[in-house]
């Protein structure tokens, strides 16, 4: 009987063998196909330690050749290993569900033709901000986003919470086959913050560690000085409150007792 293929996205984590979870190991050590898309070649050979049938997908990504089209190009070559009835595992940096669109999209496709397809979290550079930071989301909030899509559309900021703007090394491109924004780009970033933040403001660059002998970025620079800061692809920008929380009007008195659920014997 023909085997059936399986699909399981699963995240190492940040961090070269310290965030690997029990689960997702599984799913790479058993896998017949492995494909890893990681932060460093070094990871990469560590992936390939637990399955030799490993398959890079760094390779789809090119200069000058639309991202778009890089992702919709592994997806293809993950779902014909599903196809060909293998046990197939992809491998991600930090979490294969958190600014990955690769794995979402394969599973979707997995799932859509009838084939079991699954998703293993992992630690995300989200977790490691936290931690590195000290930031408690449940502190004073947190908003998220990708600072292109930030910059391109219409977003309502509230100063009084924390603000973070992911992929902030590629803000403002609009040509998908560029890895770096410009000064002028940057400065369109500054411009749009401006709007609620002085240029004075601090803010802090981040970058998690990916290796244990390596300390995370940690930046802390005036917002007015982003346009000519030193940014990657997968540098995070940080924005502290600016102002403090301001009390809703009339939420002041007591709450309100929620009405008494009837009981069987009233």
């Amino acid at each position: 009987m023909e085997s059936k293929g399986r699909l399981a996205c699963v995240g190492v984590g940040m961090m070269l063998g310290a965030h690997l979870g029990p689960r997702a190991r599984r799913h790479i050590e058993t896998a017949d196909v492995v494909f890893v898309a990681v932060s460093d070649p070094l990871v990469e050979l560590w992936v390939q330690r637990m399955n030799p049938a490993v398959r890079s997908l760094q390779p789809f990504y090119r200069a000058g050749r639309s991202r778009h089209r890089s992702y919709a190009d592994m997806v293809a070559a993950i779902m014909a290993e599903v196809r060909a009835g293998h046990d197939v595992c992809g491998a991600f940096y930090g979490h294969p569900g958190v600014f990955a669109r690769v794995p979402h999209q394969a599973i979707a496709a997995a799932r859509a033709e009838g084939f079991e397809a699954v998703m293993e979290p992992g630690i995300s550079a989200e977790d490691c901000l936290y931690a590195d930071l000290g930031v408690d989301p449940g502190d004073v909030g947190c908003q998220h986003y990708e600072a292109s899509q930030f910059l391109f559309y219409r977003r309502i900021i509230d100063p009084s919470a924390w603000l973070v703007l992911w992929q902030v090394g590629v803000a403002g491109i609009r040509d998908t086959g560029r890895f770096q924004n410009t000064r002028e780009e940057r400065a369109m970033l500054v411009h749009r913050l401006g709007r609620d933040y002085p240029p004075e403001h601090v803010v802090t660059l981040y970058e998690a560690a990916t290796l244990p002998t390596v300390r995370p970025r940690v930046e802390r620079l005036p917002l007015g000085e982003l346009v000519d800061a030193r940014l990657h692809q997968h540098t995070t920008l940080v924005v502290p409150p600016a102002r403090a929380m301001e009390r809703e009007v009339g939420m002041e008195c007591e709450p309100v007792r929620p009405a008494r659920v009837p009981q069987a014997d009233d």
